[in-house]
């Protein structure tokens, strides 16, 4: 997800967005610990999104 978008969301949203790739990310580990995964870049994919989530969550605090 791309920052622009992160950041037009509200916090309801983001919550529900960093729910919903946290669940993602679980599946992601489960499937490649059982080399059941195809795409190895998707985990590095979730795990940016859940860190410009967090960002926009932690700067909306500040400002």
């Amino acid at each position: 997800m791309e920052m622009k978008a992160i950041r037009e969301l509200d916090a309801g949203k983001l919550d529900a967005k960093l729910a919903e790739f946290r669940q993602e990310l679980f599946n992601l580990r489960f499937q490649h610990a059982t080399a059941q995964l195809e795409n190895t870049q998707r985990i590095k994919a979730v795990k940016q999104s859940i860190a410009r989530i967090l960002t926009v969550k932690n700067d909306s605090g500040k400002a």
